[in-house]
């Protein structure tokens, strides 16, 4: 196969939560689970979608997911708390944060939460995203295994350590921003060593600190760079500390890597891998409507400023609400090289994949 093979939404999230299933996981956190990964198929954010399902599945062959965590809140004030996610997925720890933030948004005007004890989980925007509905902005942060150097640095220190925030409008879809720390997150160089692809010169350094634009830098002994150069430090810096020291989880190289073939630290600062949601009340600051509005002749001035001849402006979070639109409608496409990984995941645990689209 040389062309991505196209799959119902329907099918590819029933298959999903029947391998959460399998980990020993409950009904609601398998579902969960999918919605997250899915969602970011739908966005166009592959790389952290259904081609993670396997390395979720081997972390929790190496013991290091509990599939049936008791999380629990270890220290709180009445718009704060931090979280012992008791080693869960993620994808499944982040969202029972932010609902905890938008409780105390509700209470307080915002809500903070800090996550450790964690793992990898899955794209920010998702988590972000979830305050929408409750008329909040809402902001998500993870910090990440580290595959990024600091500036001038040949050592790998820091994560690709994402920062989301959405907003919502009125009439207009709202504004999500959701980006990794780094000029591309390493998903995005797993995708050009599929399609064998040069990457451009920018996004990462060879192991004695030169650009390059080989895909496989990272893996032989190379670093993801750092967005902008020390300004994408300062916000990864900024990331770790809200996510790992603030939270009491590993930050910086003590955070434990997403691959399962390589052993956490020795020496662990924290514990698990961190998060950091919250959750701003739009109506504690003025009425949720009229800043919609507000929100609405925002987006609307944005979109209609001259652009580029063949271009066209969007605002952030704009294409992937667009794609997402389309992938419900036409199917989600999956690499021939994903497809394989998770047909070996489905023959292993006895669970039939889904067929294609025809």
């Amino acid at each position: 196969m040389s062309e991505s093979v196209l799959y119902t939404h329907d099918a590819l999230s029933a298959f999903c939560r029947a391998v959460i299933l399998s980990m020993g996981c409950s009904s609601a956190d398998a579902q969960q689970a999918a919605d997250v990964l899915l969602s970011a198929d739908l966005r166009g954010v592959d790389s952290h979608g259904l081609a993670r399902l396997s390395g979720y599945y081997r972390l929790f062959e190496k013991g290091r997911i509990n599939p049936m965590p008791q999380m629990k809140i270890i220290h709180e004030s009445p718009s704060t708390a931090t979280l012992d996610a008791d080693a869960a997925l993620g994808l499944v720890s982040a969202p029972h944060a932010m609902r905890i933030a938008m409780k105390k948004a509700k209470q307080c005007g915002s809500g903070w939460v800090a996550v450790q004890n964690s793992n990898h989980f899955g794209i920010a925007g998702y988590h972000a995203m979830m305050a929408l509905e409750q008329d909040m902005i809402g902001f998500a942060l993870t910090n990440a295994s580290p595959l990024v150097a600091p500036t001038y640095s040949k050592e790998r220190l820091l994560g690709t350590n994402p920062i989301s925030m959405a907003v919502p409008a009125g009439e207009h879809m709202p504004f999500v921003a959701d980006l990794a720390t780094t000029t591309a997150a390493n998903g995005k160089l797993e995708i050009l060593q599929r399609k064998k692809q040069p990457m451009p010169i920018g996004w990462a350094q060879d192991a004695f600190g030169e650009n390059t634009d080989n895909p496989f830098a990272v893996k032989e002994g190379g670093a993801l760079l750092p967005l902008g150069g020390h300004k994408g430090f300062c916000l990864g810096g900024m990331v770790d500390i809200l996510s790992g020291v603030l939270s009491g989880a590993n930050f910086g190289p003590w955070v434990p890597p997403f691959v399962s073939f390589l052993e956490p630290a020795a020496n662990p600062v924290g514990k698990g891998l961190g998060h950091f949601v919250g959750a701003w009340r739009i109506d504690a600051f003025q009425p949720a409507d009229h800043f919609k509005k507000q929100m609405d002749q925002w987006i609307s001035r944005f979109k209609l400023s001259k652009a580029i001849d063949g271009k066209k402006v969007m605002i952030p979070g704009e294409p992937e609400f667009l794609l997402a639109e389309q992938r419900v409608k036409s199917g989600i496409p999956l690499h021939p090289q994903v497809v394989e990984d998770l047909q070996q995941l489905a023959k292993g645990l006895k669970i039939e994949f889904p067929t294609a689209i025809v």
